[in-house]
């Protein structure tokens, strides 16, 4: 598709829909090449709509077989049918019911979107356009259908036909040697929701009794030989249901809850109405295959699109630019419950270092966008860490302004108000301004503005008068299509540590400017006057990172020793040290670039022994702490004119400091933890974190016998987690022993496609030269399966975004590879090839030469005449 034939969808062009469709009965007669589907439609007029106003229905490459208007067939004169639309030119005045028949080829469907096959079975996904390519149908959010699906299919093709809703009827069909079944969802819901699966499946089944006493039936459905993989799913869904009932209220409105795991999926999960379909990355689990942290995120993902069947199904978004209603409210609901279910301050240090790695830079670059975008050409290329992280922590500061109390009777208003509707941000944000009193128009630009506010911060202590003076000033910097930005309302938590270390007890004069231990940043620079302050405090701000914002304070590196050392909020004892480490690796990189020697700070290198020697602390907590800032966390700071070999030999020259001084508890602790039986605690798995931190500083320290050590860890462990953290330190360190640790574990792994993933994603994110040879090597494994987004993404995702001192070598030649890649994948699959071209997000920040190389790559990437929407979006935004 060329630029011009690309629309602008705009949030302020919205209408409501002129009809709309009440139910609709689907006949979906399965085949691999030649699916047939007949879809009757009970359309009626919006009211409002006058007489006459022609009706399209949307369609995505479908033709057109048969078309009745209340059992008649109608003329060429009376409508009009193409592959991406179906025209009524006359529709009755009353209602009337409308039949279609198309046929559809589930096989030639490689891009995953609509009715597909994934190794043998069918498959639908339909968020956020794909309905259209199943039948033709108003396929937008906000209009809402009750739908009652016929799945019929060869017995050898499907033992299992599963539909949205409740089973009504199921059996074989008298001599036929079919089988069919029929489902039915008495909630009305947009066609994004729609789901059907049908295949050869195995099926491990469990119940749950709701709070009011109803039985619900439990199934997660993969593939034959994978059952007893299914536990930890099973657990996390009883779990979910048990938490989401307890903290907001929200019991299950279905006689089943299904979970299909698919091996060819392009999103993680998705929420269909009582048939949840997964990517199996994020339902099967076992110490053998998966790592903590995939337990982690099987545990948060299958609560995720739990939580959807309220925020997001039975309320749904008017539209796409309301997405963030329901993923970035459903983020926020899973973040507390993983928080409950494991150590909320280390979720909370885990998920701010995937917001500041992902959105912040997201933020900061071309791709930058508002929570609620005011304009796309491609919806799903807005399926972005801003929607779905920052959105999350826009629902957080409403808490924090609120208060547990009110913004509980907030979602309790807005379920209660709006079940059965497709809502918007502005009827969510009313309710909580109704119940709390409050007025949220500030607030609301959250959702409005783009970038990432900048909060400065002086402090001025006044001995003399026993006060502290503390100034906050807020600035927004220009993003694409916002140039000029107002003030936002910034909730900062805060707390002054006294000489001892403990909390003072202190309030601000100006107390309509603050609630409680939050002070309400509102105008581009404010003050706060403290009283009864006889020595200068410490300042802790941003506590539990209040706000997504970048906060400058100018403390000393004094004061970030003392907060690392006493901070009672464990947030910011981990912020102080990110701090501290952050400052260093800048200091050396900047001595690298002027090709000036540079010997690394004692003092910072002595902390964080301290707190490697604390074991008061968590281990978790240990691990987040001593854990440097990553790559792109350095680069995001340093801003422009960025040299990546520069920042990672920065890194390694700190962390080679850190291991050599310390060499002998790294070895110790790494002999000492996680000895018992594997079991997937969130004690157990942050002794393992800490383990595997200890044998990468251990790594690059100078202890004769570091390669022994690992070598012997990576052979003896008998977990996933212990297995893959020894693997990565002995190839990321150019170990002697990686090459037989690689084979070693792709012979026992070998028939395991998520465990082979991560074989595939320790080698692509490999620093040493080597490695764009072998990644390029790698696209020819027998393993390796150019048509499933897992390999693609855990191999090419995982080196352009993981491995930047190789995707952005100086020769350019990474930033070929990847434009090939892309060049190769946009026709199959269009979603996966924009995904990976956005790799190139911040090639502006670049030092001048590799800024220069990847521009000649992304224009030419523009200039194919056959590049898809979706791919094309994400260059030109790059380019702008």
């Amino acid at each position: 598709m060329s630029t011009h034939e690309q629309t602008v969808v705009r949030l302020e062009e919205y209408r409501p829909s002129a009809y709309c469709i009440d139910t609709v009965d689907l006949d979906v007669c399965l085949h691999p090449t030649s699916t047939y589907v007949k879809a009757v439609l009970s359309i009626r007029r919006a009211q409002g709509t006058p007489a006459g106003t022609p009706l399209t229905l949307d369609g995505d490459g479908l033709q057109l077989e048969r078309l009745q208007l209340d059992g008649h067939d109608l003329s060429e004169d009376d409508f009009s049918a193409t592959p991406s639309a179906l025209s009524l030119l006359h529709p009755p005045f009353e209602p009337f019911r409308l039949e279609i028949e198309t046929r559809i080829n589930p096989d030639a469907n490689s891009t995953l979107m609509g009715l597909y096959r994934s190794s043998g079975t069918y498959c639908t996904q339909c968020e956020a356009e794909g309905f259209r390519r199943i039948t033709y149908f108003l396929d937008r959010p906000d209009v809402l259908t009750v739908y009652t699906t016929r799945i019929e299919a060869e017995l050898e093709e499907a033992s299992v036909l599963l539909g949205n809703g409740n089973l009504k009827e199921s059996g074989l069909l008298p001599g036929t040697g079919r089988h069919f079944a029929v489902w039915h969802d008495p909630h009305p819901k947009p066609a994004y929701l729609f789901a059907l699966v049908a295949g050869n499946l195995a099926c491990v089944k469990d119940s749950f009794t709701t709070a009011s006493g109803r039985n619900v039936e439990l199934g997660i459905y993969v593939e034959p030989g994978k059952e007893d993989m299914c536990a930890w799913a099973m657990d996390s869904l009883k779990r979910s249901m048990t938490w989401d009932e307890q903290t907001f209220g929200l019991e299950y409105d279905l006689d089943v809850f299904n979970i299909v795991a698919v091996s060819d999926f392009n999103m993680g999960a998705m929420e269909n109405k009582g048939l949840n379909i997964f990517n199996d990355k994020y339902v099967l689990a076992d110490p053998e295959t998966a790592t903590d942290q995939d337990y982690a995120h099987v545990e948060a993902v299958i609560a995720h699109e739990y939580f959807h069947n309220w925020t997001g199904n039975r309320i749904t978004c008017r539209d796409w630019f309301q997405l963030c209603l329901k993923e970035g409210l459903t983020v926020f609901r899973d973040q507390e419950f993983s928080s409950d279910m494991r150590s909320r301050p280390v979720k909370r240090i885990a998920d701010v270092r995937l917001l500041k790695s992902h959105q912040f830079p997201e933020d900061a670059g071309p791709l930058a966008h508002p929570v609620r975008p005011r304009a796309y050409r491609e919806i799903n290329n807005f399926y972005t860490a801003t929607v779905y992280e920052k959105g999350a922590e826009v629902v957080r500061m409403l808490k924090t302004l609120l208060g547990e109390t009110d913004f509980r009777k907030g979602m309790d208003l807005y379920i209660r108000r709006h079940d059965g509707d497709a809502a918007t941000i502005e009827q969510f944000l009313d309710c909580f301004a109704e119940v709390s009193g409050r007025d949220l128009t500030q607030f609301s630009l959250w959702y409005d503005q783009s970038g990432t506010p900048r909060v400065e911060v002086n402090l001025v202590h006044d001995a003399e008068n026993g006060t502290a003076s503390l100034t906050l000033t807020q600035s927004l910097a220009p993003t694409p299509g916002q140039d000029s930005k107002q003030p936002m309302l910034i909730p900062v938590r805060f707390g002054f540590l006294g000489n001892n270390g403990e909390d003072l007890d202190l309030s601000p004069r100006e107390t309509h400017q603050a609630s409680g231990d939050v002070l309400l940043l509102s105008q581009r620079s404010q003050t706060f006057t403290f009283d009864g302050v006889s020595n200068r405090p410490v300042l802790s701000l941003l506590r539990g990172f209040s706000a997504p914002v970048n906060l400058s304070a100018s403390q000393s590196p004094a004061d970030l020793l003392f907060q690392l050392r006493h901070d009672s909020d464990p947030f910011n004892r981990w912020q102080a040290a990110q701090d501290l480490a952050t400052r260093e690796l800048m200091r050396l990189y900047a001595g690298l670039r002027q090709d000036q020697a540079t010997a690394v700070d004692t003092a910072l290198v002595t902390a964080f022994g301290e707190v490697l020697c604390n074991t008061a602390l968590d281990p978790a907590f240990r691990a987040q702490v001593l854990n440097l800032p990553g790559e792109a966390d350095l680069a995001r700071e340093i801003g422009k004119d960025l040299e990546p070999v520069a920042i990672l030999t920065a890194r390694r020259m700190l962390r080679s400091a850190i291991g050599r001084a310390h060499a002998e508890v790294f070895a110790a602790e790494a002999e000492a933890l996680g000895r018992r039986s594997f079991t997937p605690s969130a004690a157990d798995a942050g002794e393992r974190a800490l383990k595997g931190l200890c044998l990468g500083y251990l790594a690059v320290s100078d202890r004769d016998d570091r390669e022994e050590i690992v070598t012997r860890h990576a052979r003896e462990a008998d977990n996933m987690t212990d297995r893959l953290a020894a693997l990565t330190v002995l190839v990321h360190e150019q170990m002697a022993g990686a090459p037989d640790a690689l084979a070693s574990f792709e012979r026992r792994h070998g028939g395991h496609a998520l465990a082979m993933d991560k074989w595939f994603t320790v080698q692509a994110t490999n620093p040493a030269d080597t490695a764009l040879t072998q990644i390029d090597a790698l696209t020819r494994h027998p393993a390796f399966d150019w048509s499933n987004p897992n390999r693609v993404r855990a191999l090419i995702g995982a080196f352009s975004t993981g491995n930047q001192s190789q995707f952005t070598r100086a020769d350019g030649a990474g930033f070929v590879f990847l434009r090939d890649v892309v060049e190769r994948l946009d026709q199959r699959n269009p979603q996966l090839a924009a995904r990976l071209v956005s790799a190139f997000r911040s090639w502006q920040a670049l030092e001048p030469v590799r800024a220069g190389l990847a521009e000649g790559v992304l224009t030419r990437i523009a200039g194919s005449a056959i590049l898809s929407t979706d791919t094309r979006d994400i260059v030109e935004r790059c380019l702008a």
